[in-house]
């Protein structure tokens, strides 16, 4: 057997491992400027990581506010008629559009995309490495102007007569920003839009990226149906994002536009039409539900294979069903609008295309079913949280298979039955491939292990306190309780209690999860380059990987074929076959 070598290393902070000093991603470079003029996707894809949790943080903030307020029927603690519940709209909105826009649409793509996408390709960059890095400060920018919305919420507490061309402080339209909401709003809805335009650049530049290194970047070897299924996802996802960003952008334009320039779009006191604005923007997010979730599933095809110790079933299948999600989840944009007064016809059209969109998303999940069937499973927790995504983006796939049936979503829509459902496939699902992803690569990234215990401690209490949040809000949406309001009647006291007291469960979980990664940066031992006995390319490297990623290009081999990695105990890792080398397997193949 040969051995991947194991180069010394010293970890993030400096801190010497060995005597001496490796030449990977982690110390090409020291300096502050090193990494800000970076061109090497590794340490793009880790200031995303940064910037990204950053987010969720700051979006679970405003979560718990709003979940603390709603323990009550009445006020809590900010929510009372002298401010109209002003601070309550805020909070909800400012909660929506940073987890969406700042977390779920970036979190896979950015993060692991970006990491793992040229490793994969056996390459060492992607194929524009300056757009990869213009794309980053793109989403810096963006992100600057919601905590400018932000900021002037908070001066706009102290001085309520800040107000301009951009608004006042905060934003309390929705994360959606629909009109006439977003028309009249005297808060910050311009400064808001702006930064929401300036994101959907960073997106469009990383799906052209990501298109451009598949094309171009593919070892010998592999033909499109031998590459890693997260490629595939990330290829459909980078469709999406080319094709229905820009309609967001425009939409944002006009919005901006009319605001400031008095120019009638969607208002009907100018001659506009405010329904118009709910089409181009569902044009756009229903599009983009596909580009939150579809990196997720991507995600757990690794990972179900891997610790299945099982080649994929149904690999052409899955990979097909993805480039099937991207091209028809742009024909279902109107069973967002079923109660807005469109054509019955036009409702019934949207109904049936949106039944069939989950004929592509079942197969992705028989098909990890039959590849968990019989195998060698090893539960591990990249594995724990492959199996809750599994059972989550299950309920939250069944549930809207109601909403998307004319009938029953008149008299659901607008309820916390529509939160559940949203939470369950989009919040969820990706949160969990998202988490299922990094504990995953995580060894590869930064080269040391974590805490398995406490890591499946973490998994344990984000997957209680998911369902404890969020399962018992399909009741009470069932019952009639609506969303986006800060009071509600006495009847719905119970279900919001269990709602928010699973809240706090789910935040202790995350905070456990965050924990095990940092203790795993300062005390973690040094991992082996291959801990899982993985096959696909980037496992053929050192851990963490070099500066140039690979000593060479390696060939390309089938990534679930798991026969030429063998467990060796000394190394706690799977060392290469001798009579397997991926010189020779390719030759086999051929």
């Amino acid at each position: 057997m040969s051995v991947i070598p194991k180069p010394a290393v010293t970890d993030i902070f400096g801190k010497p491992v060995d005597e001496q000093k490796a030449d990977n991603y982690l110390t090409h470079g020291r300096g502050i400027l090193s990494w800000l003029l970076t061109l090497d996707h590794k340490r793009i894809g880790i200031m995303y990581m940064v910037l990204v949790l950053a987010a969720f943080f700051l979006g679970g903030v405003f979560a718990i506010v709003l979940r603390t307020e709603l323990i009550t029927p009445n006020e809590t603690f900010f929510a009372d008629a002298t401010t109209n519940n002003d601070f309550y709209n805020q909070s909800f909105t400012l909660h929506g559009a940073v987890m969406v826009f700042m977390f779920i649409i970036p979190a896979i793509p950015a993060i692991l995309g970006n990491f793992m996408l040229p490793l994969m390709l056996g390459a060492k960059d992607v194929a524009f490495p300056r757009l990869n890095l213009l794309s980053l400060y793109c989403y810096l920018a963006g992100s600057a102007f919601f905590l400018w919305v932000l900021g002037k919420g908070v001066l706009n507490i102290l001085f309520p007569t800040l107000v301009g061309v951009w608004g006042g402080g905060g934003l309390d339209t929705g994360w959606t920003f629909y009109t006439p909401y977003s028309t009249d709003s005297t808060t910050a809805v311009t400064a808001a839009t702006a930064g929401a335009f300036v994101l959907g650049f960073s997106s469009i530049l990383t799906g052209v990226n990501f298109i451009a290194s598949i094309h171009m970047l593919r070892p010998k070897g592999m033909g499109w149906f031998r590459m890693p299924l997260f490629l595939w996802a990330l290829y459909a996802t980078s469709i999406i994002q080319i094709l229905a960003t820009p309609v967001l952008a425009i939409t944002l334009l006009l919005l901006i536009a009319e605001r400031t320039l008095n120019v009638g779009i969607f208002d009907p006191a100018l001659g506009g039409d405010p329904v118009l604005y709910q089409h181009f923007f569902w044009f756009y997010s229903h599009p983009a539900v596909y580009i939150m979730i579809l990196p997720a599933m991507g995600v757990i095809s690794e990972v179900i294979s891997v610790f299945s110790r099982k080649h994929i079933f149904g690999y052409g299948f899955i990979a097909m069903s993805s480039l099937a999600i991207a091209i028809l989840g742009f024909l279902v944009w109107g069973h967002h609008m079923f109660t807005s007064g469109q054509s019955a016809l036009l409702s019934a059209v949207f109904s049936l295309i949106t039944m069939t969109v989950a004929i592509p998303s079942a197969i992705k999940v028989f098909n990890w079913l039959t590849t968990m069937y019989r195998g060698s499973i090893l539960l591990a927790t990249p594995m724990l949280y492959a199996i809750g995504f599994i059972w989550l983006f299950t309920i939250g796939g069944l549930t809207g298979v109601f909403l998307g049936a004319l009938s029953v979503d008149l008299h659901v829509h607008d309820t916390y039955f529509v939160v559940a459902h949203f939470h369950y496939v989009m919040v969820g699902s990706t949160l969990f491939a998202f988490l299922a992803g990094m504990h995953y690569w995580w060894p590869k990234m930064f080269g040391k292990t974590y805490s398995e215990k406490w890591a499946k401690i973490g998994f344990w209490l984000i997957f209680a306190g998911f369902n404890l949040t969020f399962f018992i809000q399909f009741v009470a949406g069932s019952q009639g309780m609506p969303r986006r309001y800060a009071t509600y009647p006495d009847q719905f006291h119970i279900y919001h209690v269990i709602s928010t007291l699973g809240s706090y469960v789910l935040t202790v979980g995350l905070f456990v999860a965050l924990g095990v990664w940092i203790h795993s940066l300062i005390y973690g031992r040094q991992t082996p380059a291959n801990p899982w006995g993985a096959n696909a390319l980037e496992w053929h490297t050192t851990s963490p990987p070099p500066h140039h990623n690979f000593n060479k290009t390696p060939p390309a081999t089938d990534p679930y074929d798991y026969s030429h990695w063998t467990y060796d105990a000394e190394l706690d890792g799977y060392v290469l076959n001798e009579d397997n080398e991926p010189e020779e397997a390719e030759a086999a193949h051929a």
